[in-house]
This record gives C-alpha cells, sequence and structure tokens, in this order.
C-alpha cells in the first residue's frame, strides 16, 4: 500500500486548555468530549488503525485513531507523530476493556505543540538502564520512565508525611542560611565560596541555626539543602542532599530516638495507604517496622564484630566491611547509641556517667545510615572545652557562642537523609535516582 507523508509543523496552545488527566479518562466519561495533552510513549501503526499512547503527570491515555472515523487529514498526521513530541488531542470517550482506566480517546483534531527531533539513548519502557551516566546526561527525558515517576511521586509523599507527621507533634517549620561563615562541625568536607570580600562557606548543616531558633520556637524542623565535599562516589554519596532536621528543647536524646522511630513508622503507614500503585511499579513490597526499634550500643557492636574476626578498635567508626557485617546480622532498623565522645561533633554532650562516650545515637536500616543525632550541650563552659579538645578556633564561632550567656535549656535532636531514607523503602539501589539532579565529585551538569 502505498503511503503518503504528512508535512508536520509545530503549533502554538492558542486557545486549547486540557479539560481532564489521564486519571480521569474512565468509562463514566463514554461519548463526553475531553481535551487531553502529554507526551507521545508509543505509537503502534497497525495499517488503517494506529493507537497513540500520551502520558502525562496522572499515567497513560490511549488514543485510537482509525481511518474511517477520524478521516485522511487526520489520520495522516497522527500515523507521523514521533514519540517524545508534546501533542493535545479533541475527541471523545470510548469504554474499551484493554485500555487504561477502561477507556480510550477517539480524536477529533491534534495539534503538535513541540516535535522530538532526535530518539533517546535509552528506552523510557526500560525498568534498568545499564548506564546510569547516560541516563543523568538527559535526565529531564530518564524521569519519564515509570520507575522513576513512581519513587518521586512517593518522595513528594514522604514529604508531605514529615511535615504532617511533625506539625502534629507542635513543631514549626524553619528556613536557616545556607552560605556560612565557619564549618559547622569541624570538619573539612566543606565547599568555599566567595562571599562579597571574603571566604564563606556551603552549610554542611543547619545545626548551630536550629539549636539557636529552639530558644524562641522550642520545638523545630527544617527541609532543605546540604552540602559535602566528600570525595566519594559510591551508589550512596551525594555532594548535594536534602535533610530534615529537628530540635527540640527540655529532652534528651532518647526522647528524639523516640520521636524519630515514631516518624519513620507514620512516614511508611502514608505511604503504602497512599502510594500502593507506585510501590508495585518499583516492584517492592514494603511492610510496617514494629515499634520500638531495636537498640545496640556502640559497645555491643564492637564487640559483635570482634566475635565475627572483624578489625576494629575501640573508639574507631565503622568501616564499610563492618558495616556490611552488620548489615548481614541486623536487618530492617536499628539505632546504634552512646558513640565515643571524640567521635562526634563538639556539641554533642558527654554521658554524665562516663564521659568517654555520648549521648549520641545513629539509625541505621542494615548496613546503611539514614540519620544521626544527640543530646546537646547546652553550657558554654562545657560547648568550650569540647570545642578546645577538638582544636576548633573558638573566635570563629562566636556567632553561636555568645547565644550561650542568654541560658540555652537543655535540647536534643537529629538529621535524617532523605535520599538514605528513600532507598530503604523503595529498593532503589543507586541514591541518584532519589534526587532528580544528583551532585557528586564528577558531575555538575545538567
Amino acid at each position: 500500500m502505498k503511503r503518503f507523508f504528512t508535512v508536520l509543523s509545530e503549533e502554538d496552545l492558542e486557545d486549547w486548555r486540557r479539560t481532564h488527566y489521564s486519571s480521569q479518562i474512565k468509562p463514566d466519561l463514554n461519548d463526553d468530549n475531553v481535551l487531553v495533552m502529554g507526551w507521545v510513549s508509543s505509537i503502534r501503526d497497525h495499517g488503517n488503525i494506529t493507537f497513540i499512547m500520551i502520558t502525562d503527570k496522572d499515567g497513560e491515555i490511549q488514543v485510537t485513531a482509525k481511518l474511517d472515523e477520524c478521516g485522511k487529514i487526520l489520520f495522516d498526521k497522527i500515523r507521523e507523530v514521533k514519540e517524545h513530541s508534546s501533542i493535545g488531542v479533541k475527541g471523545k470517550v470510548r469504554m474499551m476493556q484493554n485500555a487504561p482506566n477502561g477507556a480510550e480517546v477517539i480524536p477529533e483534531e491534534m495539534k503538535i505543540f513541540s516535535i522530538a527531533k532526535k530518539v533517546p539513548p535509552f528506552q523510557v519502557y526500560s525498568r534498568t538502564v545499564p548506564n546510569i551516566d547516560i541516563r543523568l546526561d538527559l535526565r529531564a527525558i530518564d524521569l519519564r520512565r515509570k520507575v522513576l515517576r513512581a519513587v518521586f511521586n512517593i518522595r513528594h509523599n514522604t514529604l508531605n508525611a514529615i511535615r504532617e507527621f511533625l506539625n502534629k507533634e507542635g513543631f514549626i517549620e524553619v528556613n536557616t542560611p545556607k552560605i556560612i561563615a565557619t564549618a559547622t562541625e569541624g570538619g573539612a568536607a566543606l565547599f568555599p565560596i566567595f562571599y562579597y570580600d571574603r571566604e564563606a562557606f556551603l552549610v554542611q548543616s543547619p545545626q548551630l541555626y536550629k539549636e539557636q531558633l529552639t530558644m524562641a520556637f522550642e520545638h523545630v524542623f527544617e527541609i532543605g539543602p546540604i552540602f559535602r565535599a566528600e570525595p566519594s562516589r559510591t551508589m550512596r554519596h551525594l555532594s548535594e542532599a536534602i535533610s530534615i532536621d529537628v530540635e527540640e528543647i527540655f529532652v534528651d536524646y532518647n526522647d528524639v530516638i523516640n520521636l524519630l522511630e515514631r516518624m519513620v513508622v507514620y512516614i511508611i503507614e502514608y505511604v503504602i495507604k497512599n502510594k500502593s500503585e507506585e510501590l508495585e511499579v518499583l516492584q517492592n513490597k514494603i511492610d510496617k517496622p514494629s515499634l520500638p526499634f531495636p537498640r545496640y550500643s556502640y559497645n555491643e557492636l564492637i564487640e559483635l564484630l570482634k566475635k565475627e574476626d572483624e578489625r576494629i578498635e575501640w573508639g574507631d567508626d565503622f568501616s564499610t566491611d563492618n558495616l556490611k557485617k552488620l548489615g548481614s546480622i541486623i536487618q530492617g532498623y536499628y539505632f546504634i547509641t552512646d558513640w565515643p565522645s571524640i567521635s562526634k561533633p563538639f556539641y554533642t554532650k558527654p554521658k554524665i556517667s562516663d564521659e568517654k562516650l555520648c549521648e549520641s545515637f545513629d539509625l541505621m536500616y542494615g548496613e546503611l545510615e539514614i540519620s544521626s543525632g544527640s543530646s546537646r550541650i547546652n553550657r558554654k563552659d562545657k560547648l568550650l572545652e569540647r570545642m578546645k579538645k577538638q582544636g576548633l578556633n573558638t573566635e570563629a564561632f562566636d556567632y553561636h557562642l555568645r547565644v550561650f550567656d542568654y541560658g540555652v535549656p537543655p535540647h536534643a535532636g537529629f538529621g535524617l537523609g532523605l535520599e538514605r531514607f528513600l532507598m530503604t523503602f523503595t529498593g532503589v539501589e543507586n541514591i541518584r535516582d532519589t534526587t532528580l539532579y544528583p551532585r557528586d565529585k564528577d558531575r555538575l551538569a545538567p
């Protein structure tokens, strides 16, 4: 059969406005007029009938074009549309059992807003693509893959759940500076920048600011970016990440441990309830964890690792191999408490019974650390003592230390890494697929 090609051109939106999303195209709209919009995810040409799948934020719409129903001019135009093109279709809804949501659209008019000029170097229907950097170079197209849209819908719901939970607990959301004068935690993993005529840094934690803000607001939380200039390029490290930071007064680390584990359970319940379809797409079944989460002291785990012939000495941080061993023994969420004081930041409060240990914790999931927190020092003399022991320039922290002349109450808090936390219940193995545009030591664009 001789094929006639239509010369396609890009068209303006003009007065066209979407009337329905894909989730609304259902059998109860049978014979109703609709205007749908989205990008072309697939085309199947069967001669006198052509199927186009249009994808929008909610899912897919099947557009079924038959030569004897829509006429030759429109039919030829539809057959020449390319995948990934952005289009709008006016037409009537028709019940169709095999179509998404049990209904399809019979086209009467079509506008092509943007014609795809290239074919992506990966399949948008593939669950996996071997080289992640190929995908990241075209991240906006990569994010059209159903599996990633499921991840980021879950991420959105996770943030909703966090805010809902903390609002119910009486916390107020705050925003702290992301350009700072000195290191928050005294480490070297900082990104220096020029700030007018002097050096500054991108924030590695909102810690000191959220401590100060508890003096006025008592219970505060922040959801915002943190920056760590760590040279690691692993499947669990990012140079820019989102941290959920929580701080409250008149409590200690035991209280915020209880708060954190309840928040984790609340989030997982929320996601199971609201995003079951996305979990099915990810082929990941999650169960609500039981409370309380297991708690192991640092000392207990050191002894456990030594019995497993792991190389570690008291005072050491856990190595990658140590954590893998712990993850093979302890499944799910658990806390490591009472760390050596020398291994934690200067603001962490030592235990009264033994100052070699501090009132601190890490929340783990198998071998993955997802949160850390502690009771904080609230007395200026003790804070200065800790800073000097860690070799910090106390003058650089004057803006923080001066606050302690005005009665800082006892307080405690934690920071939870959003991207790592998402890995624990989405089944995502590479942390880069839990953030839209990842940053690491080798990637600064897109």
